[in-house]
This record gives C-alpha cells, structure tokens and sequence, in this order.
C-alpha cells in the first residue's frame, strides 16, 4: 500500500487565507453598470463576427460543411423527415382544432426559421402532439361552436375553422414573445425545474390525452372535445352515450389503418439500424386511402368525414387578432415552458451524443422568432418534436441543412400537391396521431430502473402522471412541478445530522453509524449536517444537535448554578462539596483523614473522579500504543496535527460513551448555503455552548457561508481561532486544547 506523508501546521480559516488567499489589494473592484454596458456593446469587427456567429449559428458552422461527407447523409434525413410531416402535420393540426393545411404551414415555417438561428443540429422541429392538444384544449375551451358537426354549412365551418386558428396563432404569436423575453432576461435556465422525470410523466399522460380525444374522429362521432378537469373521464362517458351515432365506415377505415401503422411502427423500431431510412407508412397510407375514398366516393356515399378544401400557395401575411390574448396568457405560459423544455432536452441528449455544445438562451431566440414569425402566416404553436428528431438523427442527418431539404419537400406539397389530399378522410389523420404516440408510451419501461435509482424521482413520476390523467394537461404539470419542488424542500428537512469519527490511522473522518472501524475522540464531538441550513429547517438541525450532544436548557441551568455556587464556595466553608470546571474537579472534605474513613475518603473520591483500576489499565495500554505506534511507519505525520493512537493489530481503541462533552466541531462542508435564520441559529447556539461549558468549533465553510455568518455578527461570540480549514485541523486543536487542559488539572485538589 502506498504511503502519504503530510507535514503541515494547523490552520484556522483566517492563517490559511492569509497564506493561500488572494491579496487584497491585488483584487480589481467589481465593475460598474456602465463599465460592463462599454464592453459589451464594444464595436469591433471581431464582436460584431462573434455576435453573428453567437445569434445566427447557421453563419458559424455552414463555411466549415463538410460537402462531401455530410450532405447524402442530410439530404435523406431531410427528405424523410418532410415525408413524415405532411401526414402528421395534417394530423396534429386535427388535434389543435384548426384546418388541416394549417398543419402544412407549421411544418414548413419554423424549420426553417430553426435551421437558421437553432445550435441543435439533429434536432427537428415542427408540430408537436402534446403542444397541439394543449393549443387545441385552450381553443376549445373558449370557442364552443364545434366545426364537426355535420348540421352547419361550409361557409359557418370556415368562419369557425377562421376563428380557432387566429386564437392559435395569437398563442403561438405569444408563445413566441415570452420565449423572447427569457431570452433577453437569460432565463433560459428556468426549464430546469422541468425535471426528468415531470417531463417524462408529462408526455407520457399527455399521450393518453390525445389518444382518447381520437377515439371521436376514428368512430366518426360529431362530439365536442371536453375541457377541464377529469377530461378523458368526459370524453370516454360522452363517446358511450354517443355509441348509437357511430359511423361504421369510418371505424373501419381506422381498423384498417392501425393494423397497417402499427406494425410498420415496430419493423421501423426492430430494424432501425439496419433500414437505411425508415419505411414512411404514414404517407403510403395517405395516399391509398386518399385514394380509395375518391375512386369510391366515401364522403357521399357513407359520409365519411374527409379534409376538404386544402388551398395551394401561402397564407397572405397577417398579424393574429391579439385581442383575445389576455384570454389566453395563462394557458399559453404553460404552452411555452413544455415546448421550450422538451426542445431543450432534445437538443442536449443528442449534442451529448455528437459531442457538440448547444446554448439553452440561443435556443430561447430561435424558437422564440420561429412562433412569432409563423403566426403570422397562420401556424400555430411549434417546437422540436420527439419523433422526427429521432428519424433525423436515426437516418444519417448531420447538420441543420437537412431542415432545408425537409422545407422543400413540404413546399412541394402546399404548392402543388396539396389539393390532391382534399379526400382524406379524417380518421386516417387520428390514426397517425395515436401511432406517433409509440415512443411516448414506451416510457412505462424506464419505471423499474427509475424506482431503483430514485424513489423520489419515481413518485414525482408517478404523481405527475396521476395528475395529468386525472385533472387536465395544465393543472397536471403544475401539480408535478409544485411536488418536484416540494421533494426538494422535503429532502433538505430529512438530512441527518451524523456523528463523525476518525478512521485508523487516518485524518479521515466518516459518520460512526456507517463504518464500525471509525471511532469518536474522547471529549470531542464532531457533527455534519449535509444541507443547507435556512428558515424551513433551522429547528429540526437545532433539535438534532441538541439531542445528541445533550444541549439542553437543564444542562445550561445547572451549569451556571454550579458556577455560582463555586463563587460562593470559596466564601463560605462548605461539609462536602463538588463543583465542576470543564476539565478540573475541585474536592472539598471537612474532616480529618485517619485510618478510620481513609477507605470512605477514597471511595468517595474514585466515584467521583471515575478513578478506577479498569481507567487505569486502558490509560497504560494506550500509552503503549502510542510509544509502539511512534517507531512504526505511519500514513500522515504532522508537525502540528497529530494523528490517532496506532495499534499494530489494526484496531483503535474506543472511548468511554460517557466521556464529558468539552469541544463540539461543526463541519460545514456539506452546508451549500444559510441564510439569516440559520446563521442567528449558529450565534444562539454558540451562546449555549458557552453556558453549556463546551468549546464550539466551526470547519470547513465556504465563502458564501463564512460571510453571511460573519455579516449576522457571529464573531462576536467567536473567535477566528475558532473556525478551521479541515475537520481534522479543528479536530487537532480540539486535541491539543484538552491535552493542557488535562495536565493543569491533573491533580486532585483536595
């Protein structure tokens, strides 16, 4: 084994920063407002660049393509990836409660507005199940005229598909605007309190969501979607009692299409690294049941529910009646933080992968100026989608110029294809919804290694999910984060306060109830408490300490009456008397000592001091440790710390568990922060120490917690000589101050 060798003196916070701190008067002043406004608007050819490069990625890494390795690969992942998004545009816009083209609109605007100003480059955006039944549940709930419903003329269904999709392009204008706000105040981290599991939960409940609001389309029931709470409970009870309204064509067309979807969804999943691109059973299913519905003519003869009118060319650019966005801002601030928090986990997962950087504000902007491009020409809410993302990268994409060939084949499809889709039937557009939703019910596989990871991450899971099942989407993710959090908070509250002992031979030191060869110093107590120390949990560390070292009110009151009964001993005489002094007995015997009350003498003097044989022989065994130990080679010599007795035999010896109490170490490496309720904890505490008769010792503290302490004014009730660098350093001194304290008072004062 090898062999390490210290040679240091001891060090309290204030001699170690002295040596190895930074001169004072070197340290430059914080800079000013100004200051900092001067550089960062600094006008030069290299910032404007960097800021062309820092707000436009596309300028940084298109000079350095590689043409000819990169671009077969990005050509037929962009080309798959437009494939794949005609049908489930068309089939998301169903969700959202607009006309399908709209659709076809929010999968060609955002991926290239993405493609210019996004830092992920695998990752593919557009129209997002869980953000169009979001989109769609908010129209819903403030639109109540259903276009469904078979009994209104083509004109009432047009004004009514008009004003849904203004309302979702008002969303997404907003959608877009507070993604740029975040962005100028740099919060992107804020979608860290979507964690993990909330997300994984969110979409995995919000799959359900969207699954059971099909079940109306594929059955051909003219039924408004349900809002509020308990909503897939209203929508199952509403298809039940609707049964006899069923259209029995279209349940057969849906039949038809999931037998089809469903297993080329699995051959596509099994055969991943062997297909080359995945095989597009979407589009081959829209274009056979387009198809076969106008060669039979399914909408007259059977009233099957079909697109419609699908308009060649662009929208005319407008502004989104923005009037109806006060009605809106609530629903549309959870609308952003999912799209923003799966878009951001998506880009991260694969730029990990691909070993590349993406900056999460970056991504606020590009997404931010997508949404609020797009709603202009009619789209509604877009963000990166899970199953396009993994098509991309799955199909050999290396850049974000695959999104360019992805726009072209979309472009294609609103420019000249698209009124070849007018005979689509609807349900084949709800059943491409329910099978995209493959990758997001597969999530129910990860419970059983998330439950042994974490089970707090499991039960956040899992109430998250409940949550969104049984209430709605947006009260669903409020509910799982509001727990998240409260996870959090509950774990700062559940940190143990250990008792730390000293391993063999060591300066290392772990909590006693953990590891049966690290054993306590007699006369010292060493506590660590891994968790910050603020207003939610200052009690329960109080009682904590309080508890195991016996810091309690009764202890402070005898303390101070038996030094005021010494003071006033000393001015009277007294038969039999003990007074206590931490370290010192002081014996008073008001009779003459003769053979006849010697043995009384000394009987009562070992009870009292604890002088026993038994002592004696651990004394004088530990001594020979210690003369053994100090010609053998041991693992840290210290000129200033001394280390534990050596036993040859591997073993040290344990202390009395009824030893006083004379010094209490505190070790703050494990406190991240404490705020003004805990740093007056500490002052209250020292000031009980000082009444209890102990030494309080503090080690270990980083800056930010040595600061607000000293800012609360704890140095008035402690000295510097009194916080250590290390445990050990305290532990040391701690030693080092019992050892005088035991030989001034190594006699018995009779």
């Amino acid at each position: 084994m090898s062999t390490l060798a210290v040679y240091r003196s001891i060090y309290t916070e204030e001699q170690f920063q002295k040596i190895y701190g930074s001169a004072k008067d070197l340290e430059r002043p914080a800079p000013s407002l100004r200051d900092r406004l001067t550089r960062s608007w600094k006008c030069s050819s290299h910032a404007f660049h960097t800021l062309l490069k820092n707000r436009i990625p596309i300028v940084g890494w298109l000079p350095r393509y590689k043409l000819k390795k990169w671009i077969l690969g990005d050509l037929i992942a962009g080309l798959t990836v437009g494939i794949v998004h005609i049908p489930q545009g068309m089939a998301f816009a169903l969700l959202t409660s607009v006309a399908p083209v709209y659709g076809l609109y929010t999968s060609f605007f955002p991926v290239l507005l993405y493609m210019l100003l996004g830092t992920g480059l695998h990752v593919s955006t557009g129209t997002f199940a869980v953000l169009s039944l979001m989109t769609g549940s908010v129209i819903d709930e403030h639109l109540f005229l259903n276009p469904l419903d078979r009994n209104l003329t083509s004109e009432e269904q047009s004004e009514i598909y008009s004003q849904r999709i203004g309302m979702a392009a008002a969303i997404a204008f907003l959608m877009g605007l507070i993604m740029v706000i975040m962005f100028v105040l740099q919060l992107g981290f804020l979608a860290t309190y979507l964690s993990e599991p909330i997300v994984k939960a969110f979409t995995n409940a919000a799959a359900f969501h969207v699954t059971i609001s099909q079940i109306q389309n594929m059955m051909g029931l003219p039924l408004p979607r349900q809002t509020g709470s308990f909503t897939i409970f209203k929508t199952l009870a509403s298809v039940f009692r609707g049964l006899h309204l069923m259209n029995v064509a279209e349940l057969v067309i849906s039949l038809l299409c999931l037998m089809v979807l469903i297993p080329i969804k699995e051959l596509n999943a099994r055969f991943r690294t062997k297909l080359r691109t995945p095989i597009p059973g979407e589009i081959i299913m829209v274009l056979v049941a387009t198809g076969i519905t106008f060669a039979s003519s399914l909408d007259i003869r059977y009233n099957v529910q079909i697109v419609g009118s699908i308009p060649a060319g662009f929208p005319t650019p407008k502004l989104p009646p923005l009037n109806v966005i006060p009605d809106v801002i609530g629903d549309t601030i959870a609308i952003t933080f999912v799209g923003y928090a799966v878009s951001v986990s998506l880009a991260m997962i694969y730029a990990e992968k691909h070993r590349y950087t993406i900056d999460p504000n970056q991504e606020l902007l590009a997404h931010g100026i997508s949404n609020m491009a797009s709603s202009l020409f009619n789209c509604f809410p877009s963000s990166a989608t899970l199953a396009t993302t993994n098509i991309l990268e799955s199909a050999g994409g290396h850049t974000q110029l695959s999104g360019f060939f992805t726009s072209c084949v979309v472009l294609v499809v609103l420019l000249w294809v698209g009124p070849l889709f007018n005979h689509l039937p609807k349900a084949v557009l709800a059943c491409i919804n329910v099978v995209s939703l493959r990758q997001m019910f597969l999530q129910f596989q990860d419970l059983p290694e998330l439950w042994k990871i974490s089970k707090t991450d499991f039960s956040v899971w899992v109430v998250t999910w409940l949550a969104v099942v049984i209430l709605n989407v947006e009260v669903g993710l409020a509910v799982g984060v509001v727990f998240s959090m409260m996870t959090v908070v509950c774990r700062t509250q559940r940190a143990q306060c250990s008792v730390l002992g000293r391993a063999v031979n060591t300066e290392i030191y772990r909590p006693v109830e953990q590891n049966d060869k690290c054993f306590e110093i007699p006369g010292l107590k060493i506590l660590s408490y891994n968790s910050p120390i603020y207003y939610g949990n200052r009690n329960i560390f109080k009682e904590a300490v309080s508890k195991i070292v016996g810091l309690t009110q009764e202890k402070i009151r005898k303390r101070e009456k038996a030094l005021r009964a010494l003071e006033e001993g000393q001015k009277m005489s007294i038969t039999v008397v003990c007074f206590e002094i931490p370290g010192l007995k002081i014996l008073s015997y008001n009779s003459p000592i003769y053979y006849g009350n010697r043995n009384i003498f000394k009987e009562a003097v070992s009870k009292i001091v604890g002088l026993t044989q038994e002592k004696i022989r651990k004394r004088e065994k530990a001594l020979r440790a210690l003369e053994e130990g100090q010609k053998m080679s041991i693992t840290v010599v210290d000129t200033g710390i001394a280390n534990p007795v050596y036993n040859p035999e591997g073993c040290s010896i344990k202390p009395e568990t009824d030893t006083e109490i004379m010094s209490l170490i505190i070790d703050c490496s494990g406190i991240i922060f404490i705020d003004i309720a805990g740093a007056r904890l500490f002052i209250q505490m020292c000031i009980e120490c000082q009444k209890a008769g102990m030494h309080l010792l503090l080690s270990g503290c980083n800056e930010k917690v040595l600061r607000t302490l000293v800012s609360s004014g704890i140095m008035d009730h402690l000295s510097e000589q009194q916080v250590f660098v290390t445990v050990h350093d305290a532990a040391c001194y701690a030693e080092q101050n019992m050892e005088n304290i035991a030989m001034k008072s190594s006699m018995v004062w009779v």
